[in-house]
């Protein structure tokens, strides 16, 4: 047990996060943020703030030979009326790279959604301490990933030995851009989201743009793309635009174009992936709009329902399959003039028979086990060898 003289308080900084692409300073501290403020002024919508905020992919990093590490953090947990109450969010920490301890969350505000009115109310509540002993007594890297599904502002960073920043390792830097599914949905924890595990099985750095019901092809985020250093760069693209019901096939195809040309603006030869949705049974062929089951959660259960008309379609409502073809079309076409785009059918990482096996709990979102599989495949089709993000590809 340390005393309170031991513990040396470090200033949280820019050079200590990871995978932030904006810090805000807060009456509490420091409030990563995964958009930069210039996007965040031109959005107007509350699901947006609320998940950008949310530090899915961000983590502390620092050298240090310290046996005891103490972050103190306001967490913002979200609660939904009606639903099963949701499990705190989790904090990973990593040394040298391996597992070596996770601690929830304690203390914080509660966010309480109702589906039905979508009216939310704030419960105000104090700061929490995550604490993590028995490190080992020698210089190594620590990461202490933050939870992907809560708001989390740092308050203070304590060690019983001093902390510096990890050096450039010279890994490669991989932008992520995608919906809950690559925010993180109902994964374990936040080293357990399916990009964190593609990225560590392929040895890069994560920046992860993974915004839960925003991937919306918004001018702003792919400005954000544009602007951020990066080596690699994907961009997962349907499910929100069905959900929401956000376009036509009209808008949808020149949409895509304009965001695919505004991360060219700054990314003109890096390796650029298009990856289409998953398998979603209820939206392979129904339009959206997608809206909680209301009998389901009478029942205690969360669950998704497709409400759009199949007979629609051919008024040019999107559903994943049609989305699919004409990803697949924008960059066979783009391809010509551009050897660094390229396309993955979102079915090769999770499709049909993966369903039947794996199923998703609420006709929308995958498990923690799923979150593994989907990781694991995305490995193997990109980063593997052959794939377009191999090393020397």
């Amino acid at each position: 047990m340390h005393t309170e003289h031991d513990w040396i308080t470090t200033p949280l900084t820019a050079d200590l996060l990871r995978g932030a692409l904006d810090l805000e300073r807060t009456e509490h501290g420091l409030l990563p943020h995964r958009l930069p403020a210039r996007a965040r002024a031109q959005n107007t919508d509350g699901q947006l703030a609320m998940a950008e905020a949310q530090p899915s992919g961000v983590r502390l990093a620092f050298r240090t030979a310290a046996t005891a590490v103490e972050l103190d953090t306001l967490r913002t947990k979200r609660d939904y009326i009606g639903a099963p109450p949701r499990p705190d969010g989790l904090y990973d920490l990593l040394v040298d790279g391996r597992p070596a301890g996770q601690a929830p969350g304690t203390g914080g505000n509660v966010l309480t959604i109702d589906m039905a009115t979508w009216n939310a109310e704030v419960t105000p509540g104090p700061v929490g301490t995550v604490r993590f002993t028995g490190l080992p007594a020698r210089e190594k890297d620590v990461e202490i990933w933050l939870p992907h599904n809560e708001t989390t502002e740092l308050v203070a960073l304590r060690t019983d030995a001093p902390v510096e920043p990890v050096p450039d390792r010279g890994r490669r830097v991989w932008l992520h851009h995608g919906s809950s599914i690559s925010h993180g949905s109902d994964a374990a924890s936040p080293t357990a989201i399916w990009p964190a595990i593609a990225a560590s099985l392929g040895g890069v750095e994560l920046i992860n743009l993974g915004l839960g019901g925003s991937a919306l092809l918004d001018p702003f985020t792919a400005r954000a793309m544009r602007d951020t250093p990066a080596d690699l760069i994907s961009v997962k693209i349907g499910i929100n635009i069905v959900n929401a019901d956000a376009m036509r096939l009209r808008a949808f195809g020149p949409a895509v174009h304009g965001f695919l040309d505004t991360i060219r603006e700054g990314h003109p030869d890096t390796p650029l992936l298009v990856v289409s949705s998953v398998h979603c049974a209820i939206h392979e062929d129904t339009p959206g709009p997608t809206a909680p089951d209301l009998s389901a959660l009478g029942e205690g259960r969360l669950r998704f329902s497709a409400m759009g008309d199949p007979a629609e379609v051919a008024a040019g409502k999107l559903t994943l399959g049609v989305i699919r073809e004409e990803l697949s079309r924008i960059v066979r076409q783009r391809a010509a003039d551009d050897p660094n785009i390229h396309y993955l059918d979102g079915l090769d990482l999770y499709g049909e028979s993966d369903a039947a096996e794996l199923p998703l709990p609420d006709e929308l979102h995958p498990d923690a086990a799923t979150h593994r599989h989907i990781g694991e495949r995305f490995h193997k089709l990109v980063f593997a060898e052959g794939g377009p993000f191999a090393p020397g590809s």
